[in-house]
């Protein structure tokens, strides 16, 4: 773990932005493995504990960076221990029926519109950590395109039978996931 720059201006705005890779931003703590993206702390972020101090931030961007990390209980468990009560986590992976999740290599993890809810009181297999997450939005994406409006509404209504019946015939492109943390 090494800090290429001082985060302490980006961490009073409590903005953490994790795997930014080339997609920093501005006025957030961005975070990354590698310091070839430049980013505001250098750290592997299947690394625990984060370095980074309990109720820190109000919100994390996860996007396209949870799918290449190996214990996603550890980095859900981090998040958790890093944010304030209420903060907002914004998630985006591939959806598991995208092309693009068997694609890249560097993918460890498929996600299914429901795969955050063992976070969450929702689920009755959420035993598996003690921490706790409120879904606010969870919301299949298609690729742009006419037929990819018809796909939207229907999946988006109908996600269970959306991923059951559907998927492999009409491929997802991504989900995003919007949590509150609850402590």
């Amino acid at each position: 773990m090494a800090t290429a720059t001082s985060p302490a201006t980006a961490i009073s705005s409590g903005i953490l932005n994790l795997g930014c890779g080339r997609k920093r931003v501005d006025g957030a703590v961005n975070v990354d493995r590698t310091p070839d993206t430049n980013p505001d702390v250098v750290h592997n972020l299947d690394q625990t504990p984060w370095p980074f101090a309990d109720n820190t931030f109000r919100e994390v961007l996860a996007n396209d960076v949870v799918e290449h990390l190996g214990d996603l209980l550890s980095v859900m468990e981090e998040i958790h221990r890093v944010c304030a009560s209420g903060a907002v986590i914004r998630i985006t992976v591939p959806h598991f029926s995208s092309p693009n999740t068997f694609t890249d290599p560097t993918h460890r993890h498929a996600f299914g519109v429901f795969s955050f809810d063992y976070f969450t009181e929702a689920s009755e297999l959420s035993f598996y950590t003690r921490v706790r997450f409120r879904r606010r939005e969870a919301r299949i994406t298609f690729e742009p395109g006419m037929v990819s409006k018809i796909l939207w509404r229907l999946a988006n209504r109908y996600p269970a039978a959306y991923e059951k019946r559907w998927a492999w015939m009409f491929p997802a492109w991504f989900l995003y996931f919007e949590l509150e943390v609850v402590k």
